[in-house]
């Protein structure tokens, strides 16, 4: 019997090729895992989570799909695009429309700038400016496994069109301006407290002509009108992440909603309304009938509000829409 050395064992002979061929392998060109080289491609994007302009256009093509549903009746579809604020005016109000009730007129946007902030975390969210065939505000945020449309259209209400940084440039607040981000946040509380304060006690300020002096002023004469019928507003926030962009100037771009809950009651003495709110076709399509002795009307207020860096508040952009309608 003769001896073998370690050396000359025949399994540690192949273990010794195939180590050797590795590490020459290595030298051709292989690396490990910490030396694989990235291919220049240019610079990065903010985040690996941002939103690219083509997932965006993408995104906003949505838009199209959600008329379909709206004409089609298919309220399932309309629940799937839809999030927030556009959620909420898609629910009975999607049912309505099986009962009478017009779908809402939806008109075809087109020519759309699109605003990417960065994401933080699962949070990814874009805002579009679409120019026809009016200038609109549209906000989609991604939930589940697909984007959907949380608020839009939100026509804007004037002239000015504010735009944020476009593109990646465009910064969600709070960023290097920590009093911004303070301010944005304070948006949808302080324009609460503006159309709850109709004596102006708070200090809360809207330019005159502005959608949410509009609004409170309505509030003040819309139960005059509806005499001997008794008319009442409650006023709240839409629960939900509001979403604020900042503006290249300062200040910011806040997207908020609320809620307005209108109770029409019949006059002392009376057992049915003399001027209802709300209109035939509304009434039949949420309540399957044209006569009510008494209403609750929901609506759904979108705003676009820019804050200014000194902290005044201007509406940009708004809509109202009736969400839900009860005779109880």
């Amino acid at each position: 019997m003769t001896a073998t050395t370690p050396r000359d064992h025949p399994l540690l002979r192949r273990l010794l090729a195939l180590l050797l061929s590795l590490y020459a392998l290595a030298g051709c060109g292989v690396r490990s895992e910490s030396q694989v080289a990235v291919p220049d491609t240019g610079p990065p994007e903010a985040s690996a989570r941002t939103v690219g302009r083509a997932e965006a256009a993408e995104a906003f093509g949505l838009l199209r799909q959600l008329d379909d549903a709206w004409r089609d009746q298919d309220c399932a579809a309309v629940e799937r695009l839809t999030a927030w604020a556009e959620s909420t005016l898609g629910g009975r109000a999607c049912e309505a429309t099986r009962n009478g009730r017009p779908a809402p007129a939806r008109q075809e946007y087109t020519d759309p700038e699109f605003f990417l902030p960065a994401a933080t975390g699962d949070d990814r969210w874009f805002v579009a400016l679409a120019r026809e065939p009016g200038p609109a505000y549209f906000l989609f945020v991604h939930q589940g496994d697909h984007w959907r449309l949380a608020a839009g259209p939100v026509p804007v209400d004037g002239d000015d069109v504010p735009e944020p940084g476009a593109g990646t440039g465009a910064s969600a607040v709070p960023g290097d301006d920590p009093s911004t981000g303070v301010r944005a946040r304070l948006v949808p509380q302080r324009y609460l407290t503006y159309l709850t304060d109709p004596a102006g006690v708070s200090g809360v300020r809207f330019p005159k002509g502005d959608a949410a002096a509009d609004l409170l002023r309505e509030f003040g004469e819309r139960p005059e009108k509806v005499r001997p019928d008794r008319l009442t507003a409650d006023v709240r926030l839409l629960v939900g992440p509001q979403r604020a962009l900042a503006l290249p100037e300062g200040g910011a771009l806040v997207f908020h909603a609320l809620e307005v809950e209108y109770r029409q009651r019949p006059g002392s003495g009376r057992s049915s309304l003399a001027r209802p709110i709300y209109g035939k076709d509304d009434l039949r399509g949420f309540t399957g009938s044209t006569r009510a002795a008494e209403l609750t009307g929901t609506e759904v207020v979108l705003a676009v509000t820019e804050v200014t860096a000194r902290g005044r508040l201007s509406t940009v952009a708004f809509r109202r829409a009736l969400a839900d309608l009860s005779t109880d």
